[in-house]
């Protein structure tokens, strides 16, 4: 039994409100997801729909996520309690049925019919029209077909169904997805758009709009971030729009992936009341809404701001429409919109993730103030871009300076798994907002970082590496791969789109594995094979796949080979140098490291301290620090912290303090090369984005897990 934790956040009370938990559980722990229970703090049994996103080898679940619900009172905190000792459940009706669905409030039935997105949708009886997707090009407006509704997820609390789908016109047709979920008793659901470009070209989207037809009385548009600001209208139509000027001159203090605003538009008649509200609004801007006497239009891209969607890229956008009472006032209305913008999530204790061992040795214990502080400024310091297509990514600012984007501003694409780093400082701290960092940053990858279309293998399923414009450059490399925060954020959310996605990206690993370029031992860097295989290592502790492991036992074979043939792990530099350079020897010991949990042999511990020990012995200055690459050009000092993690690894294996004594110096100079939150503060519009200040996403990503298993281990010993 473990206590399930809601910080205390609105002044109005919250009563039966859907929530969602995901927690890791000990190997052999659970095996029957149906013995999963919430008590509340009276200890009565509270509704729950539970499922399993992963298993141990020996079957036992590995991560639960849990549908409940929560009464949360008005300026208060709550506390549920979860236990894995109840009695199976039996198993429960669902409130879908094939495609049509009845929350006790609404009834709809979905369609397959062109440019149709419900057969029937009524509200207590009433008939209500929510239109598919709009989207209207230089070309004109194009149809629109779901093929198929998938139910993704159906039990008493919710029901989530896909559809997927095309929209065409008489030149193009692209993909495109729609999700829509379901709540038990509620009078609202959500509405999820994605269009994926499967086209050869860009598609420079003109309007993309969602339509909700009603004979309207009272009309009325919203937006906030401090307090709501309303237009509100019985005759003409009001219109509210947020671009890039909107947001460079409004003041916000918020973490924006926490909570920025709302934006809704309303419209009431004498039958009903129906909200429309766009999440994240702001953040994923350009956005608007017009109501008006005959309803709400929503529109996820305006008729004034084109949006170009380029080839292989997709994005999804969300829309909730809330149904009400015509009599509720605005203030309940705005109420409801603004806990769709930042809903409730609960919080577990770390002891709960350390105990599960599902994650790095990233729980210290005995925590220093100073550390702490440090790590934490790390993880929130990072910049904030709002636009459509680069929320949840940032600039890397020395890419950029380095030319690298053709003096553009180069994207990080979440470099070093900025997802999963995010989701450590989760599990260790319980503190909500990185959680939400790790849905943003998340969302992003797999919709942008990630091509969903190409005709070369060696790109397609693939997460394209930095570069401007996100995808520009159209390089795919195994060195700028990353799946273990996908994986995270798919338990966090139950959607296997998540987990397709990590899926997707392995093949495109195993595809490029195959290439010449790794076929001879050190044609290729350590960091390119490294990544790679801790990818994969991730996979197949996800899925038990031993296929997984195929491509590990041959790259733990060619760093082998490696070795042998150099002596040493060298990388190409010069056409008429091969140099030792630390972080990407410490990436190749830390993703072996990996594997060796996996599969304990003798000789991959031999190498792998061999390696540590060769960087000990020449790859440290006389001041204690590590050089950043073995050239007289080069030997500079290196403030990568991943050395950090090989060191923890080798004592790890050894016990010896040695390794930890020798990254003691490195521990604390990257305490004094920390660049400044304040670095870059000033809101800029370039291109479609909105940048604002920060460092890039990857100074935290690379610093995460090398900062927290030597602080770990390290205080542990005594040495801090």
């Amino acid at each position: 039994m473990f206590d399930v934790y809601f910080e205390k956040v609105y002044s109005k009370p919250l009563d039966k409100e859907p929530y969602t938990l995901a927690f890791p559980l000990k190997k052999g722990e659970l095996k029957d997801i149906g013995r999963i229970h919430i008590l509340d703090k009276d200890g009565k049994d509270m509704p729950i729909q539970s499922k399993a996103t992963a298993y141990w080898d020996d079957g036992s679940i590995k991560w639960a996520f849990v549908r409940s619900l929560a009464d949360i009172p008005a300026n208060k905190s709550a506390l549920y309690h979860c236990g894995i000792d109840g009695n199976a459940m039996s198993p429960v009706q669902g409130i879908a049925d094939g495609i049509k669905i009845n929350t006790g409030v609404l009834d709809a039935a979905l369609s397959t019919q062109k440019n149709t997105l419900f057969d029937k949708f009524l509200y207590e009886g009433k008939a209500v029209s929510i239109s598919a997707p709009v989207l209207k090009t230089e070309d004109g407006e194009w149809d629109l077909l779901i093929k198929e509704w998938k139910n993704a997820e159906n039990g008493p609390l919710c029901a989530v169904f896909e559809g997927f789908g095309s929209i065409f016109n008489g030149k193009k047709s692209t993909d495109i997805k729609l999700t829509l979920t379901f709540y038990a008793d509620k009078s609202w659901f959500d509405y999820a758009c994605n269009i994926i470009n499967t086209t050869d070209e860009n598609i420079d989207i003109s309007e993309l709009y969602v339509t909700a037809d009603m004979q309207a009385e009272r009309f009325m548009t919203a937006a906030s971030n401090y307090s709501t600001k309303y237009k509100e209208s019985d005759n003409e139509p009001v219109y509210l729009e947020i671009d890039a000027q909107y947001l460079q001159y409004e003041s916000n203090e918020h973490n924006p992936e926490v909570f920025y605003g709302t934006f809704f538009g309303d419209c009431v008649n004498s039958d009903f009341g129906l909200c429309a509200a766009v999440y994240q609004a702001q953040q994923n801007f350009p956005k608007a809404v017009e109501a008006s006497k005959n309803g709400l239009k929503i529109y996820l891209v305006p008729k004034t701001n084109d949006m170009v969607l380029k080839s292989g890229m997709a994005r999804q956008q969300k829309i909730q429409f809330f149904l009400h009472d015509p009599s509720l006032d605005k203030q309940e209305i705005n109420h409801r919109s603004t806990v769709y913008q930042m809903p409730s999530r609960p919080a577990i204790l770390p002891e709960i993730f350390e105990r599960a061992e599902v994650f790095e040795k990233v729980f210290t214990k005995n925590r220093n103030p100073k550390n702490e502080i440090f790590i934490t400024q790390k993880a929130d310091e990072h910049g904030r871009c709002y636009g459509m297509l680069n929320w949840g990514d940032c600039p890397d600012g020395g890419y950029t300076l380095q030319g690298r984007g053709g003096g553009r501003l180069v994207w990080t694409n979440n470099e070093y798994d900025f997802p999963h780093a995010c989701m450590l400082m989760y599990a260790r701290t319980g503190i909500r907002r990185y959680m939400d960092y790790v849905l943003v940053a998340a969302r992003h990858q797999i919709d942008v970082d990630v091509c969903h279309y190409s005709k070369d293998p060696l790109i397609m399923g693939g997460q394209y590496e930095h570069c401007a414009g996100h995808i520009d450059a159209k390089k795919v490399a195994c060195s700028h791969q990353w799946v273990e925060g996908l994986l995270d954020c798919y338990h966090l959310t139950g959607d296997k789109e998540f987990f397709d996605t990590a899926v997707g990206i392995g093949h495109n690993i195993q595809r490029l594995l195959e290439q010449p370029v790794f076929q001879k031992s050190g044609q290729a860097n350590a960091r390119e094979t490294g990544w790679a295989l801790r990818s994969l290592c991730a996979l197949f502790k996800e899925t038990n796949d031993r296929s997984w492991l195929e491509k590990c036992d041959w790259i733990v074979g060619h760093f082998h080979e490696w070795e042998d043939e150099y002596g040493l792990w060298l990388a190409p530099y010069t056409d008429n140098s091969a140099i030792r350079v630390v972080f990407m020897i410490s990436i190749a010991m830390c993703s072996l490291m990996r594997y060796y949990r996996l599969d304990p042999k003798s000789e991959t511990k031999a190498m792998m301290l061999r390696a540590v020990d060769d960087l000990l012995e020449n790859a440290r200055l006389d001041n204690g620090l590590f050089y950043y690459k073995e050239l007289p050009s080069l030997k500079r000092l290196g403030n990568n912290p991943i050395i950090l993690e090989a060191l923890s690894y080798a004592y790890e294996l050894t016990g010896d303090k040695k390794y930890l004594k020798a990254g003691l110096p490195t521990f604390e100079y990257i305490h004094t090369t920390s660049s400044s939150v304040l670095a870059g503060m000033s809101k800029k519009a370039v291109e479609d984005a909105l940048i604002c200040g920060g460092t890039g996403t990857k100074s935290f990503a690379q610093v995460m897990v090398p900062y927290c298993t030597f602080y770990t281990a390290a205080t542990e010993e005594g040495l801090l």
